[in-house]
C-alpha cells in the first residue's frame, strides 16, 4: 500500500501502539481494513486488564472512559498519531508499518478462487481430451472431493496431474499388476496403495469409465481395479472351474474332468478363447466336487464362486459372458445367498438356475422337517422378488447341498 506523506517514526509507534496491551485494538483495525470498512467510530474490549486500560490511557492522553467494558474511538486514535507525527498518515499507515501490507478478504477470496481454478486445468484438459471421462470431471469437481483430498490449490494441481495421467492410460489392455503399473506410471510402486489421495480419485475415475458398482473394502477395491485391467493381487484371487475349455490347461483338465483353480493372473494374461453355450454357477464347492464325482468330464462347464464373487470369478464370467455364453446362477436360499446373487448381477447378467420363488418353495416341502432356521438382515432379490417375500414367510434356510441330487441331474450332458 503506497503512501503520499511521510513515513511513520516506527520507534515511537512500536512503544506507543506496538505493545502487547494494545494488541486487541491493532488486531480489530486491521481486521477493519481487510473487510474493506471505515476506521471511524468506537471498538470495545469486554473484560480488558488493569495494564490493557492504562495502555490505552497512555495512547490517548486521557481515561478512555467508565464502565467495565474498554471502549475505544478510532477516530480519537488517527488524530493522536496524526497530531504526534508518530504516523502523518493516520491509524491506517500505523497498522500497515506495524502488522505488514493488508490485503482484502475480497482480493484473497478472488486469489483463492482463481488458484483453485487453475488446479483443476488438468481436469479440464482431460475432459476435452477424452469425453468419456467428462461427467466424471464434472461430478468430482462440484462434489469437492479434490478439496477434501488436497485442501490447498498447489496439493491439488499435483493430485489431479497424477490421477490425469492415470487415467488416460486406462483401461489397461492386457492388464498389468497395479504396482508395476504406478511405478511406470507415476514413478512409485506405491503410488496406488490404499489410502493415497491418488488412488482414491484414480480409482473413482476408473469406475466412472467401467462401470464397475459401487462399494467398499479390500475385495471391492481388487475387483474396481480389476475392471479396468490392473490387478493388485493376481496371485491369491481365484476361481474354481470344471469342464471349460479354451486355453490348453484348461482343455487338458476338462478331458480328465477335473476341478480347475484359475488365478486372476492367469485369466488376465491368458482368458478363454472360447466358451460353451450355457455356463452353470454354484455358490458352494460341495457342488462342483459332486459334479466331478458323479459326471466326470460328462458334467456341463461349471464355476463356483465360492462366496462373495472374487476378482478372479467376476473376470472370468465377464470373459464367458462376452464370448457368447448364457450364465445360469444357484446358490444358497438365505438372506447371503441373495446378497452373492445380487453381487453377481451387478456385473454379470445371469438367468437363475433352480434359483426362483417356486424352487424354494419345492425344496421346503421336500426338505421339511430338518431345515435350519433363517437368520440375519433381509435382502431382495431382483431376478424374482417373490423369492425374498418366499423366504420371509417361510423363515427357513436352504443350503445347496440339501438339493444337491436336483441340481446334480442338471448338469450332466
Amino acid at each position: 500500500m503506497g503512501l503520499s506523506g511521510p513515513p511513520a517514526d516506527e520507534a515511537r509507534l512500536r512503544r506507543l501502539l506496538g505493545g502487547p496491551d494494545l494488541a486487541w485494538l491493532v488486531e480489530r483495525v486491521r481486521r477493519r481494513l481487510e473487510r474493506g470498512q471505515p476506521l471511524t467510530g468506537a471498538v470495545s474490549l469486554t473484560t480488558p486488564t488493569p495494564a490493557e486500560r492504562a495502555a490505552a490511557e497512555r495512547l490517548l492522553g486521557r481515561a478512555p472512559g467508565a464502565g467495565r467494558a474498554l471502549t475505544v474511538r478510532l477516530d480519537a486514535v488517527d488524530a493522536v498519531l496524526v497530531r504526534s507525527g508518530i504516523s502523518p498518515e493516520g491509524l491506517t499507515a500505523a497498522v500497515t508499518t506495524l502488522t505488514g501490507p493488508v490485503v482484502p478478504r475480497e482480493e484473497v477470496r478472488e486469489s483463492e478462487d482463481q488458484a483453485w481454478r487453475e488446479a483443476y486445468a488438468p481436469l479440464t484438459l482431460l475432459a476435452e481430451d477424452l469425453p468419456h471421462h467428462a461427467a466424471w470431471a464434472v461430478r468430482v469437481r462440484d462434489d469437492g472431493l479434490v478439496r477434501r483430498l488436497a485442501r490447498t490449490p498447489t496439493a491439488a494441481r499435483l493430485l489431479l496431474e497424477q490421477t490425469v495421467r492415470v487415467l488416460r492410460e486406462l483401461p489397461v489392455e492386457p492388464a498389468r499388476s497395479l504396482s508395476v503399473f504406478a511405478a511406470d506410471v507415476l514413478g512409485s510402486a506405491h503410488a496406488l496403495d490404499d489410502g493415497t489421495p491418488v488412488a482414491t480419485l484414480a480409482l473413482s475415475g476408473a469406475r466412472a469409465l467401467t462401470g464397475h458398482p459401487e462399494g467398499a473394502g479390500a475385495a471391492w477395491r481388487r475387483a474396481a481395479w480389476a475392471s479396468a485391467g490392473l490387478l493388485r493381487d493376481d496371485i491369491s484371487s481365484t476361481v474354481l472351474t470344471l469342464n471349460l475349455r479354451g486355453t490348453p490347461a484348461l482343455d487338458w483338465m476338462a478331458d480328465v474332468g477335473e476341478p480347475c483353480v484359475l488365478t486372476l493372473r492367469q485369466l488376465a494374461n491368458r482368458p478363454p478363447r472360447t466358451a460353451p453355450p450355457v455356463v452353470h454357477i454354484c455358490e458352494n464347492p460341495a457342488v462342483l466336487s459332486a459334479a466331478a464325482d458323479n459326471h466326470g468330464a460328462d458334467a456341463l462347464p461349471l464355476v463356483c464362486v465360492q462366496g462373495q464373487p472374487s476378482a478372479a470369478a467376476l473376470t472370468l464370467l465377464t470373459r464367458l459372458h462376452e464370448l457368447g455364453a448364457d450364465v445360469r446362477y444357484h446358490g444358497d436360499f438365505d438372506w447371503g445367498g441373495l446378497r452373492i446373487a445380487t453381487t453377481l448381477l451387478r456385473h454379470v447378467p445371469w438367468l437363475p438356475w433352480r434359483y426362483t420363488a417356486d424352487d424354494y418353495r419345492e425344496a421346503v416341502a421336500v426338505a421339511g422337517p430338518d431345515l435350519r432356521p433363517l437368520e440375519g438382515k433381509p435382502a431382495l432379490s431382483p431376478w424374482d422378488p417373490d423369492l425374498a417375500l418366499a423366504l420371509t414367510e417361510h423363515a427357513l434356510r436352504v443350503e445347496e447341498e440339501t438339493i444337491l441330487d436336483v441340481l446334480l441331474t442338471d448338469l450332466t450332458r
